[in-house]
Formats: structure tokens, C-alpha cells, sequence
């Protein structure tokens, strides 16, 4: 062995040991003294993010809960030693002491995205930039009465644009137009579809790079995402100056980046305009991917099952017949689609718009009897209670009835979060949602093209032909 040894070059060597005590010090300090939860770190530097992201995260946890508990596990993965926490008391537990033992945490690859996103941001910080979002109470139901009007004529004109007149439509690519367009107006005050839909590939490049590893050269999911956001931060940029140009003049202007120009923080400053592109950018991220999601899906269910389309229908006709023509919905009407509701609520739970998203302990914390040490993760998935038949008998049959009468058991479906950390954009999400169900189920009926579909994706679930889909005008 001493022979073998010296007959090695001396880098090959060196290597071996690096990586030799590089393994030892890592196993090491995996098993300290800590009571930390069952589970694995995998690999050295690496740990368990391969079969994270490519074996899909619902089934990596799924897989995890059976093996090493159903409460709570560790895992290696996007470079952090990580907790997952499951089930409806997890849940309780992290909504319960968001800024108490935890706070929000973003992968370094949305980091490096949005360069507001940064480990190192204070608790007060991250308070204050949310204040300066949900202060002016945009996303409020009282401001989005306001907005209904117009999100319900956006809508038909999308389906007049894009749908009318075809015998057949991919619904996921169109879906991420029309929730692009929305959030464009709500947010930006943009009213230019043109404008909009040319940076449509651009935001699903970002998307896919949000939780990739991140690696900065050709190829990688993580570059096309770097190279997108440096074209929409750019054009967000140019966007704020004309806004500001306008402003000037005394044009009144009611959306939310007229008003991130306008605000001050505590001590008097403006936020800057490279600032504001990055925050408004997560904005948009935010507004129109996981709402496109949901829609997509919610096209899918209801056109594998004719049934629940007629009750739709039936539901939908109802308003359609108090209304006079030209008239547009109403808050009021909103309030009468229950059952169109129960049914998006459904497509939510059987196929969750995004997986989960991360914390941070911000002290050594116990939790079901093990400790998590301050500085480690904790991944939070809706996929442990979802699709749990204890929680949700026949938990992979679609069914709206689950959602009249006796509702789920508390914390057990939570497609928003919640807590301090529900998200802001919740109810802004089913007007878009319900809008456009009640449009598109007047004009037309529909029935997939590919009942088998494959879905692919990650962290958000992606039909892989975009859910072709057939129309029938009424």
C-alpha cells in the first residue's frame, strides 16, 4: 500500500486527500452531538438536489415521509442543509412563528436573479419592503372591485384574440399570455398586449431558472434565466422612466409601481429605479406563472369530465342572465360562483401550482422532538397533506363536492400558505381564475386532445405539449 502509494503523481494524491477529509469532516459534522430529524445529506457539496429537482419534489418528500418519518426529516439539497416539516401541524408550527423562529428564505439561484432577494436581508428590512407593497391596500378586496371591470374585459378580449375562430388551442402557453397581460395592467399600468407577450418566454425562462442549480454558462437552465432577467430588468427600467415622465406631466395613475415611485421608507428616500425593476419583477413572476398554472389545470379536469362542466355552466348561465349586454362582472357576481370555485380549489389540490417554498431558523428551534439548528432550511410543500387519504379520501379522484359543507380539516389545504406569510395576492388570484372560467365556459365547451398527457417540471408542474385541447363554440 506505502508502495502503491508513493507511485502516485503527487496532485492525485492531494486530491484524494482533500476529498478524503473533506468526506469525513462532512459526515462529522452531520452527526454532531445535535438531536437533529432522521433523514440524509447525500452527497458532499451536492447532498440530495439531483433527486430533488429531476425525481420531482412531491415524490421525493412522499418517498421520505415513508422511510424516516411523517412529521419531519433532513436533506441536503440546493446547497442547504434542510428540514422539511410536513403534514397540517408543520403547517401550524411555520405559520404560527413566521418571524419568531423563522422567516423567508430564497434559493441562491433566486438570489442571484433578483438581487433584492439576499440571504444576508434583516428581518425589519424584509418587513418594510412588504409593508411598502400591502400599505396602499392594491391587493385588497375594496381596490380589486375597482380592477374587476377591467380584468373581465381583458379576459374577453384574449379569448376574441386568441381562441375565437380556432378548432383547437394549446391552453398553457395562451394561459401564461393572458395572466402575463393581466398582471402587466394591475401592477405596471401596461396596456400593450404586444409588448407584453413578447417577454412571455422570457418570464418561463426565469421560472424554470428560479430553482435550478446555479450554474452560469451555456446550456443551463440557470444561464437562459440570468440572460432573461437582465432583458425584462432592462425593460422594466425603460418602463419606470416613462412612467415617471408621465407622472411628471400630473397624470393620475392607480397601480402599483406608480406608487413604489412615490413612496419613501422611513428616512425620507426614494426607492431606486434599478430597485424597483427587480421587485417588480418578482411581482409579475409571482402573478403570472402560478395563476396560469392553475388555470391550465383547471381546463384540463374540467375537460376530462363533462358533468361538472355542465354544472359550471349552469352555475355560470345564472349570471350571464341577470346581465345586461355590454355589462361587465361584478364583485357581487363574484360571490355567486361558488361551485365554479369548489371546482379550481380542486384542480389546486390535486395539482398544486407551486410545490412549496423555503424558510430560514433564525434560532435552534425544537419541533416533534428534534432540533433545528439556527442557519439551517426548512422547505414547506403543500404535497404532504394534499394528496393524503386521511385528510382527502380518494385522494386522486377529482372531486369538487370535498369543499360544500364540512370543509377540509385545518391546515390541511393551504394552496396560499398562511399566517403573516398568506399570500398577498390570494384573492387577486381567484378573481383571474373565476374571470376567466366564467368567459371561456360561455363561449365555449372543449375536450383534451391528449387525455394522458405527460407532466413534467419541477418546483411548478408543465403539461409537456402545452395541453392541446379542442373547442366547440357554443
Amino acid at each position: 500500500m506505502e508502495f502503491f502509494a508513493l507511485s502516485l503523481p503527487l496532485p492525485l494524491i492531494l486530491i484524494f486527500v482533500f476529498l478524503a477529509l473533506s468526506f469525513f469532516a462532512y459526515k462529522r459534522k452531520s452527526g454532531s452531538g445535535t438531536k437533529l430529524p432522521r433523514g440524509s445529506l447525500g452527497w458532499p457539496f451536492m447532498g440530495e438536489t439531483l433527486e430533488f429537482l429531476y425525481g420531482k419534489p412531491e415524490k421525493f418528500v412522499g418517498d421520505r415521509i415513508k422511510k424516516y418519518s411523517p412529521d419531519i426529516f433532513k436533506t441536503k439539497i440546493l446547497g442547504e442543509q434542510t428540514a422539511v416539516i410536513c403534514g397540517p401541524a408543520g403547517n401550524k408550527f411555520l405559520f404560527a412563528n413566521e418571524q419568531k423562529l423563522v422567516t423567508a428564505w430564497h434559493p441562491h439561484s433566486m438570489q442571484k436573479l433578483f438581487r433584492s432577494y439576499k440571504a444576508a436581508t434583516p428581518a425589519p428590512t424584509r418587513e418594510a419592503e412588504t409593508k411598502i407593497l400591502r400599505d396602499p391596500g392594491f391587493l385588497k378586496p375594496e381596490s380589486l372591485m375597482r380592477y374587476l371591470g377591467q380584468m373581465d374585459l381583458i379576459t374577453q378580449q384574449h379569448l376574441q384574440t386568441y381562441w375565437a375562430g380556432k378548432e383547437e388551442v394549446k391552453v398553457y402557453p395562451l394561459a401564461k399570455t393572458f395572466t402575463l397581460t393581466l398582471a402587466s395592467r394591475f401592477f405596471l399600468g401596461l396596456d400593450d398586449p404586444d409588448r407584453v407577450a413578447k417577454f412571455v418566454s422570457k418570464f418561463d425562462d426565469m421560472t424554470m431558472g428560479q430553482h435550478s442549480i446555479p450554474l452560469n454558462f451555456p446550456g443551463t437552465a440557470f444561464y437562459r434565466a440570468s440572460k432573461a432577467a437582465r432583458a425584462i430588468r432592462g425593460e422594466l427600467e425603460l418602463i419606470i422612466r416613462e412612467k415617471k415622465a408621465a407622472m411628471s406631466t400630473g397624470a393620475q395613475m392607480q397601480d402599483i409601481l406608480s406608487h413604489m415611485i412615490m413612496v419613501t421608507d422611513p428616512t425620507g428616500r426614494f426607492m431606486p429605479e434599478a430597485e424597483i425593476a427587480d421587485k417588480i419583477m418578482g411581482l409579475l413572476v409571482a402573478g403570472y406563472s402560478a395563476v396560469a398554472t392553475a388555470i391550465t389545470f383547471l381546463m384540463k379536469y374540467v375537460g376530462q369530465r363533462s358533468d361538472i362542466y355542465e354544472k359550471i355552466l349552469s352555475e355560470q348561465s345564472e349570471i350571464i342572465a341577470s346581465k345586461k349586454s355590454g355589462e361587465v362582472l361584478e364583485w357581487d357576481d363574484m360571490q355567486k360562483m361558488k361551485y365554479s370555485w369548489n371546482v379550481a380549489c380542486e384542480g389546486m389540490r390535486l395539482t398544486a401550482p407551486l410545490q412549496g417554498t423555503f424558510r430560514e431558523a433564525i434560532t435552534d428551534f425544537t419541533y416533534a422532538g428534534f432540533t433545528i439548528p439556527k442557519g439551517w432550511k426548512i422547505y414547506w410543500t403543500v404535497s404532504t397533506t394534499n394528496k393524503n387519504s386521511e385528510y382527502f379520501p380518494d385522494p386522486e379522484k377529482f372531486d369538487p363536492s370535498r369543499y360544500e359543507g364540512n370543509v377540509p380539516v385545518p391546515f390541511t389545504y393551504v394552496p396560499f400558505g398562511g399566517g403573516p406569510r398568506l399570500c398577498p395576492g390570494k384573492e387577486y388570484a381567484r378573481l383571474a381564475i373565476l374571470t376567466f372560467l366564467h368567459n371561456v365556459v360561455k363561449k365555449f365547451k372543449w375536450e383534451m386532445v391528449l387525455p394522458n398527457e405527460k407532466i413534467i417540471g419541477d418546483m411548478m408542474p408543465t403539461p409537456e405539449q402545452g395541453l392541446p385541447i379542442r373547442l366547440q363554440l357554443h
